[in-house]
């Protein structure tokens, strides 16, 4: 009995912390700028160029950094170094029929 509730738990954590990686690619042609912004909010930057294309940006993963410090007090040598990281983005480009035609993931 404890052998399969232990099983069942884990399963239901393994399940559930499981992300859905979207395929972006897929969605080319058929994917709105209206599903975006419903799907992940408003855009965090937008521009509409000339041609009526709209480009859109959204924050994914807010970059992060650290510190680690080494010191030998007793020779006198200390480092401190800081580590960072970017912030991550998803660019999706609509044409003039607000239609999905490129998508570009970047750093920065």
């Amino acid at each position: 009995m404890r052998v399969a509730l232990t099983f069942l738990t884990s399963l239901v954590l393994l399940v559930g912390c499981a992300t859905n990686k979207i395929d972006w690619n897929a969605r080319v042609g058929q994917y709105s700028y209206d599903d975006a912004v419903v799907e992940l909010g408003v855009p965090d930057r937008t521009a509409t160029l000339t041609d009526g294309t709209t480009v859109a940006e959204w924050l994914q993963v807010r970059g992060s950094s650290y510190a680690t410090y080494h010191g030998f007090h007793r020779v006198g040598f200390q480092t401190f170094d800081i580590n960072q990281f970017p912030d991550s983005y998803l660019r999706l480009i609509f044409g003039p029929d607000k239609r999905l035609v490129r998508v570009e993931k970047f750093a920065r």
